[in-house]
């Protein structure tokens, strides 16, 4: 029953990509979001001369992913960070430039696998959401205090939700019945609020409000705006950064990023290329790659997954 939490998203495609900067020779990868371990423990299986440093926020992870990638020895380090801390954890660890980053976005298996962490709307469960277990406001606390407002912002911003508004104004009217503690009761309340019409082609009502809470809580935007330059900022020359996506918010953020550093800054109608002026990054897919039918039949949740991929061929400006 297990067996899912074990299935890393696009495997295949993700060694493939990261086979040409890291084949053959002593390198370096930073798993940025190590989760269970399992794109960690196959980059390091298929490249023996590699050396993994494995970042995640959630305790948790770091012990269980460790047991898994222990038969690798000290080829592996784990730091406790979130992946905004890139930067330092390499430059703690002695590298200045690594040649591969795997950032694999969104909640890991483990986290929507214990009900009790609430990530998953199917379950009745505490309304916790925190994936660093222990620290910080729970998705409670959010629904139980935040103004009017400030939900239907998030709502609409992050859950990218059209009926915020309507959903907010639900929430502050039961919680002063009683404070909301279980996602039970929330996703009772989004089925009365989001129109029936709505929900047979925007699929289940809780999702996009449960999405908005989880990135509220743990600040995932603002960590990836962040983690997004500092990864690309210890990427070697020839190294590769690999993104996988799982709503169009942080896709959005990934291709911007990718996009601004794949152009030449020298001015236009200009013969030749100014030094220094040149592109930074070299796309490696056209637009962002899906998962295949056959994947998402085996792996259902590679189902919403946007990956997108780049190689280093400029020096940082």
């Amino acid at each position: 029953m297990d067996q899912p939490r074990h299935v890393p998203v696009l495997l295949d495609r993700v060694l493939e990509l990261f086979a040409p900067a890291l084949s053959g020779k002593p390198a370096v990868v930073v798993d940025t979001t190590l989760g269970m371990g399992g794109h960690s423990d196959a980059l390091l299986s298929a490249h023996p001369e590699l050396t993994l440093i494995g970042l995640d926020r959630d305790p948790q992870a770091i012990e269980m992913a460790g047991k898994r990638l222990a038969r690798h020895g000290d080829r592996v380090h784990l730091v406790n960070v979130t992946y905004d801390h890139i930067a330092e954890a390499v430059h703690d660890l002695g590298y200045s430039r690594v040649d591969g980053v795997l950032m694999d976005l969104g909640v890991s298996s483990l986290q929507l696998d214990e009900e009790e962490r609430g990530f998953a709307y199917s379950k009745d469960a505490p309304l916790d959401m925190r994936m660093s277990k222990g620290t910080g406001m729970t998705a409670a606390d959010v629904l139980n205090t935040y103004s009017h407002g400030d939900l239907a912002r998030i709502l609409s911003t992050y859950g990218e939700e059209r009926f915020a508004g309507k959903i907010a104004s639900a929430v502050l009217r039961e919680r002063e019945k009683e404070p909301f503690t279980n996602s039970g009761r929330l996703v009772e309340l989004l089925y009365a609020v989001v129109p029936a019409a709505s929900r047979r082609t925007g699929g289940h009502p809780a999702k996009r409000t449960f999405q908005a809470l989880r990135i509220e809580v743990n600040g995932e935007l603002e960590s990836l705006r962040l983690a997004l330059p500092a990864a690309l900022g210890v990427l070697g020359m020839g190294g590769r950064i690999v993104v996988e996506s799982y709503q169009s918010l942080e896709d959005r953020m990934v291709k911007q990023a990718f996009a601004e550093l794949a152009k030449s800054k020298t001015p236009p109608g200009l013969p030749v290329e100014l030094p220094g002026h040149g592109p930074e990054i070299k796309l490696l897919t056209k637009g962002a790659e899906l998962a295949t039918e056959q994947e998402i039949e085996d792996n259902p949740r590679a189902a919403p997954v946007r990956l997108r991929a780049a190689e280093r061929i400029g020096e940082p400006r």
